[in-house]
């Protein structure tokens, strides 16, 4: 690749001699005058798969190598995703690993735990390893499988877990995602069990019973819109035990997809306790209140459900002190018959891979809760430490792994599902206008997405 090849608004663009598709980490590239964290523009020299020199005037070795003018842009370290539904082996006419991957690095990720919800369910060693390896081969961001907690997530007995973390997939965290370990007896047993080898049970908190044929959040819109109600204390009854749960058994626990204010408060009890109790917000709860679903489009249906302004001001204030540890999308891809139906027999389920970072910018940055740091450390640094991810989350610093992405925070358009590259076009932020762009991802100094486009 030669010359230049411009980004559309800004100017940015490459220059230099041998970019290929070779694999990551084979490639020598000069970033020059991006922002770290947003702070003072710095070069960032990019070799064998780490970040080798940061600061004023680096220079490629004997002049060879790829230039990557990136005035303006912000650099963070690359983004890791807790929670990704990536529907293969199973579902494949939603979602695939490749086409998943493909979309989480098009967001600026360069890590995703894929969920274990999958047909068949990845609860064996044999599964999981094979949907690691369908991330190995993909190769645009590394796939690491989350477990299930029960056979089939049917709740009644516990997996392979200890196979499953002796794979070549290393399996740390486990998740019935999409159903809850209702079993109080079960769910202490998961967190006696993973204690040996420092792994993490995340819980998808929804007590079935107080949530049987729910539709959306139980409040004034439900019962205007004659829907039957989802209560908030369906998903905080359970956030409650599991939290005495993990401090009873000294394990770790994970609250998937917090979306109440009453929630934020049991957690931020649990910490100030000392518990080993950790916490992801979705994108969409962040941003989007139940009021959507007066319009019966199924896609604000989604579980749990959006809830209202109040719910929103909670969990992003929760997000920026630090009580909520991080975001994670719940990306979750439906085919369109699935979701362009009515309300009642549509799909529960958001895509949020190539949003999430401009939904975060909306929400936490341009309100003032966060600062490009405090998005490095929510969106990459926590969810790597959650996820056991050793070589993921680091700063953007000499020495740590060239993983990055590179943003620009100066734009802003409507999101066009049809420009997305992920295989569904489920996204609720269809035609909103948001801020930002990802402009380039690396993946241990191998470019994902170059010029706001997939680079292989």
């Amino acid at each position: 690749m030669t010359g230049q090849a411009g980004h559309a608004g800004t100017g940015h663009g490459l220059a230099g001699h041998g970019a290929s598709l070779a694999p990551p980490g084979a490639e020598t590239w000069l970033i020059k005058g991006a922002r770290p964290l947003g702070g003072d523009p710095a070069d960032i020299l990019l070799a064998g798969g780490l970040i080798t020199e940061v600061g004023a005037g680096a220079v490629l070795a004997g002049g060879r190598g790829n230039v990557l003018d990136a005035g303006g842009l912000i650099a963070l370290p690359g983004l890791v995703d807790l929670h990704t539904h990536l529907r293969e082996p199973g579902r494949e006419d939603a979602e695939t690993v490749a086409t998943g991957t493909a979309a989480a690095a098009a967001g600026g990720f360069t890590a995703v735990h894929a969920m274990a919800n999958t047909e068949p369910v990845a609860d064996t060693a044999g599964v999981v390893e094979q949907i690691w390896r369908l991330g190995r081969q993909a190769g645009r961001c590394d796939v690491q499988p989350v477990g299930a907690v029960t056979i089939g997530i049917a709740g009644s007995r516990l997996a392979e877990l200890g196979a499953m973390a002796d794979s070549a997939a290393r399996v740390r965290v486990f998740s019935d995602d999409g159903s809850c370990v209702s079993d109080a007896v079960l769910m202490r047993r998961a967190l006696e069990y993973v204690k040996a080898f420092d792994g993490v049970i995340a819980q998808h908190a929804q007590e079935p019973r107080l949530t049987e044929g729910a539709q959306m959040n139980e409040g004034e819109v439900s019962g205007m819109l004659g829907l039957a109600g989802w209560p908030a204390v369906a998903e905080e009854a359970v956030i409650a035990r599991d939290c005495l749960l993990a401090a009873h058994v000294g394990s770790a626990l994970h609250i998937c997809h917090v979306s109440t204010a009453g929630s934020v408060e049991i957690i931020r009890w649990a910490k100030s306790k000392g518990w080993q109790v950790t916490a992801e917000v979705t994108p969409h709860h962040l941003l989007l209140t139940d009021d959507l679903a007066a319009s019966y489009d199924p896609v604000f249906k989604v579980n749990p459900p959006l809830r209202t302004a109040a719910d929103i001001a909670a969990l992003r204030a929760a997000l920026a002190d630090g009580t909520i540890d991080c975001v994670a999308t719940d990306h979750a891809p439906h085919p369109l018959e699935d979701k362009e139906t009515e309300w009642g027999a549509a799909a529960f389920g958001m895509t949020g891979l190539e949003t999430a970072l401009r939904v975060v910018h909306e929400a936490m940055v341009g309100t003032g809760l966060l600062g490009w740091a405090g998005v490095a450390d929510r969106m990459s640094g926590r969810p790597a430490a959650i996820g056991r991810l050793a070589g993921h989350g680091h700063p953007v610093a000499p020495g740590s792994p060239a993983n990055l992405v590179l943003y620009d925070p100066a734009a802003r358009e409507a999101v066009d599902p049809a420009a997305h590259v992920s295989k569904s076009r489920n996204t609720p932020f269809a035609g909103m206008t948001l801020p930002g762009r990802v402009v380039a991802t690396f993946l241990r100094g191998g470019p994902t997405v170059l010029d706001g486009k997939l680079a292989r």
